[in-house]
This record gives C-alpha cells, structure tokens and sequence, in this order.
C-alpha cells in the first residue's frame, strides 16, 4: 500500500491536523474500538453457505474484528462525526453480514496491523494493503480492489518535480507502505549515479503525509491513487497530481494463515457481493469505481 490518508481525513481538515488526528487515527499505534459502522450501502445479509466456513472461535461472539489504519481517506478515515467510514469501512461491514457476522473495527498504525493479525490480535486486516509476494509469506490475502501508486505536489508544481527527478528533494509518504520502499529503492539510484539522495520523510499517519506537503515541509508526496485523486479534492486545489499512476497492484483483505476456511470465506463474500451489485454501489458511493475488479482471488500471484 500502499497503501496506501488516515484519521479525521476529511481532508479540508488537513491544515488543522497538524497534530495527527483522534484517539482512533492518532498513528501511534495504540489500538482501540472505532466501532461498528453503519452504512448507507448493504448487501443482501446472511449466506449460510459461507457462514458455516467461518471458524468457531471466530463465529462465537457474532464479531468480525477488523485491524485498520484510520486515516487513508476516501479508504478508512474518521469523519467529522468520529465515525469510521470509507470504501473498505463500507465493504468490510458488507462482508461481515454475508458470513452471519458484525464489524467490529479497531483502529491501529498501518505497519503494525499485520503483525497484530498474525498475533490474533485481529480477525482480518482491511487497511488498503497491496498484495506483494513479502505480505503473501506472513498471511493469506484476498484481493478486491486495484490501485497504483500517484504523485502529488502543491498546485504549480514550484520544484517542477517528475518521478525520475527527485534526487535531492524532499518527499513523504507512509510509514509500511509500497511507496515508503518505492521512494527508498528510488533514493538508492540517485546516490548510486552520484546525485544527491531523496530526503524521505516517513509518518505514522497518510494524513500527516498530506500535510507535510501542504506546509510545504515537503515538496511531493507518493501515496495510492485513490488517496491521492481524494486529497486533490479535499484540499481545494492546493495540490496537483504529477503523472500517471503507476505500479498498479490488487488490494487485499488479510487473514491469519491459521484460521482455517476463514480466508476461503471472506473470497466467497467479496465475490458474492461483486455478483449482486452492492460492490459496485460501495465503490461508486466513494468515487472509487475505477479500481473495481470483477473476480476476488485468494493469494494471487503478484510480481513484487
């Protein structure tokens, strides 16, 4: 991930977030409930079929519990109401429903989520995760959603930045995602050709990310493109988008690789609700529609 902005990112609000955002999204990595989100957009309710894959240390307490960074708008954030909503937030409680389950949201920093997972901290990571062969070792992912990697900087383009001139230059993005590793694999090149290597300015939270270039402590910043196209929005056109995306990969859903048909089911679901329509819904609620797929596979082979 990418992800891969996150708390209160509702982005208008990305020049008064200096300071990180709420107890759900503050990118501190404490974990705590978000709570169940209601949504304008549900499926069809209970298949009893997929249900019964569900583990039963899973299925005893109804609860389907969910590790998510909250702070990668239009994806996972905090609204102004200190509720937890966004594509995955509404797709996540969609496929809760399709196992006989409720979503119950926690919130936590990106990079530890899946490290909690495998800990059984969580029951599933839906969090904007690229699938890459690295995640593929650790846990089993079914993919839902594809989405490269963008560039933004402040309207104007003052450094008259492209992706192959970033030597020298100051550069953010999130802590654990594909595009911390893209701006690190980039740097590398530059020193190994003898220029100056990118300052990569690293945070906890996207939307801290966002605001490093809106206060022009940076002078780009690599996130998904979704997130990007939706900090453009939100920021009243303070930023602009340099390029094409790129590196374009499926989003996951994470499962533990203990956990028995868990991950078989959450495949069964997503597809289900791709068959009837309350995918596309979701996705076209958050202005994401592009990045729809018309089949969930588990652990699909990826090239990096």
């Amino acid at each position: 991930m990418s992800r891969s902005a996150r708390a209160v990112l509702a982005l208008p609000v990305v020049l008064l977030l200096a300071a990180g955002c709420g107890a759900a999204g503050n990118g501190s990595g404490d974990t705590g409930s978000a709570g169940t989100t209601t949504t304008a957009v549900s499926g069809p309710g209970k298949n009893a079929t997929l249900a019964a894959m569900v583990p039963a240390d899973v299925a005893k307490d109804g609860k389907l519990t969910i590790g998510t960074d909250t702070t990668y708008a239009p994806s996972e954030f905090v609204d102004d109401n200190n509720k937890t909503v966004g594509m995955d937030i509404d797709l996540g409680d969609a496929v809760a429903k399709e196992l006989g389950l409720t979503a119950d949201f926690q919130a936590a920093s990106f990079d530890g989520i899946l490290a909690g997972l495998s800990a059984g901290k969580f029951e599933l990571a839906m969090s904007s995760f690229s699938i890459n062969t690295e995640r593929l070792q650790t846990v089993d992912m079914v993919s839902y959603f594809t989405a490269g990697t963008s560039m933004a900087v402040l309207k104007g383009n003052p450094a008259g930045l492209t992706l192959d001139t970033l030597c020298g230059h100051t550069v953010s993005a999130q802590k654990g995602t594909t595009q911390a590793d893209d701006l690190a694999a980039r740097s590398a090149k530059c020193t190994s050709d003898g220029k100056l290597a990118i300052t990569i300015s690293e945070f906890q939270a996207q939307t801290d990310v966002t605001l490093a270039l809106t206060s022009k402590r940076a002078e780009a910043m690599l996130a998904d493109s979704p997130v990007v196209d939706y900090a453009i929005k939100q920021t009243n056109g303070q930023l602009e988008k340099v390029g094409k995306s790129y590196a374009n990969a499926p989003y996951g859903v994470g499962v533990a690789k203990n956990k028995g048909e868990l991950a078989k089911a959450v495949q069964g679901a997503i597809q289900a609700l791709i068959d009837d329509g309350t995918y596309k819904k979701i996705l076209d609620k958050w202005g994401v529609g592009a990045g729809a797929v018309t089949k969930s596979e588990l652990n699909p082979q990826t090239s990096s």
